[in-house]
């Protein structure tokens, strides 16, 4: 697969798109005026919700932060489950790193338990636990950096070993982790002095784009000024040397829209997308779940039905786990694909949506198939949805899609 990151600061901000074999997967950008998700902060917890299960923390930002009880365990002494006023009282101050962002009328989501992300290693200062990514799919390259991992792993807490680190030798390693720990001493000393304040800030979206994205994978970083590239290249000094002969510098043209990408995420900002078969597909997102509907429209294939359909299917499967990461869908997702008789044909499907999903960086978990046919998957929403960060809702129709028919009487 040839893989190529593109960044433009053309608009004014900065802009990244993700492409796999010429076709954009993925887009990112910082919208203005929002917390970043992994920031962490010294909060004061406002409310205690026992009824829910939740406190409400005030970290300093416009709405006070949810705490979930399953998010703040890493308050108790043991293991025994406890309820959220065993764990926090009014008034008491507590670290908490965000997890998910604000939406809408919803505050930003935090957890008790922090990590501190580096370029090969995440640390979790709290919790005393050691993994391997699951991307990295080589038994005898996972053992060795899981042997790694434990002998470098601090006492009392947790390293995680992310994809970057396949192939790297220890001293990498341990040079990571001393930054790590290293960020966490000065979140440990901020976290002295009275609360709500910011303890501690993930970095902005060039250094996180370089970090967690531009592996040995990627073919290619493209650029659109000597200025952007000036940054890209300082960046990764410190961080992935070797990479730096892939950084290319493209300018005078307008990179977003030369890479298919503008195109791109106009498609996604519609509720409709057409298949190349003649097919189509109808995303309706709601606050509960996001709705997906597969449709042969102009398809009417060549033999029979069932193989019209199969295919169909098949090519919207792989379409959809495009969409979902184009679009940033996360939560609960239902798909009804079109109605298939055999049963090995449905397991067809479903493996073709799995195998497209295992491309996607954001964890997800398909549950199955109901019994009304329909596919069930969550993924996890942790950033605003493209249509959420892009659209707002119509102030004529206040987001319905419908408006009063013209001098109805039976509308007055």
């Amino acid at each position: 697969m040839f893989k190529e990151i593109i960044i433009s600061t053309r608009s004014g901000r900065t802009r990244v798109a993700v492409i796999e074999d010429h076709v954009p997967v993925e887009v990112y950008f910082e919208p203005p005026g929002t917390e970043l998700v992994g920031s962490v902060y010294k909060g004061k917890v406002e409310n205690v919700l026992p009824g829910i299960e939740a406190a409400f923390i005030n970290i300093g930002l416009e709405r006070n932060a949810f705490l979930h009880v399953h998010d703040a365990r890493a308050l108790a002494e043991s293991s025994k489950r406890v309820g959220i006023e065993e764990l926090l009282q009014p008034g008491q101050e507590v670290v908490v790193q965000v997890i998910k962002g604000s939406f809408k009328s919803k505050g930003p989501r935090v957890t008790t338990q922090v990590t501190i992300p580096g370029r090969y290693l995440v640390l979790a200062p709290t919790v005393q636990h050691t993994g391997v990514s699951r991307r990295i799919g080589l038994p005898s390259e996972r053992e060795r950096l899981r042997q790694l991992v434990a002998r470098l792993c601090p006492s009392g807490m947790g390293l995680i070993v992310r994809t970057a680190a396949e192939g790297v030798g220890e001293a990498e390693l341990e040079h990571d982790l001393e930054t790590l720990l290293k960020q966490w001493e000065e979140i440990c000393a901020k976290a002295r002095e009275p609360g709500p304040r910011l303890l501690f800030r993930d970095v902005e979206l060039l250094p996180r784009i370089l970090r967690d994205f531009f592996t040995a994978d990627v073919a290619r970083l493209v650029v659109d000024s000597p200025v952007l590239e000036a940054q890209v290249l300082k960046i990764l000094d410190g961080m992935e040397p070797g990479l730096k002969n892939r950084v290319v510098r493209e300018t005078g043209r307008n990179l977003m829209a030369v890479y298919g990408v503008e195109q791109e995420v106009k498609r996604a900002l519609k509720r409709r997308v057409w298949l190349k078969c003649g097919g189509y597909l109808v995303f309706d997102q709601t606050e509960a779940l996001t709705a997906i509907d597969v449709n042969t429209g102009k398809f009417v294939g060549s033999q029979n039905l069932e193989e019209t359909v199969v295919k169909a299917n098949i090519e919207a499967a792989y379409e959809i786990a495009r969409q979902l990461r184009l679009r940033n869908i996360g939560g609960i997702i239902i798909i009804d694909f079109i109605d298939m008789v055999e049963e090995k044909h449905r397991q067809k499907v479903l493996d073709a949506l799995e195998e497209a999903l295992k491309k996607d960086r954001v964890r997800f978990h398909i549950l199955g198939i109901t019994k009304l046919g329909l596919v069930e998957l969550t993924r996890k929403k942790t950033y605003p949805s493209l249509a959420e960060m892009l659209l707002k809702s119509c102030p004529r129709c206040e987001g319905t899609g419908c408006v009063p028919v013209e001098k109805d009487d039976s509308l007055q």
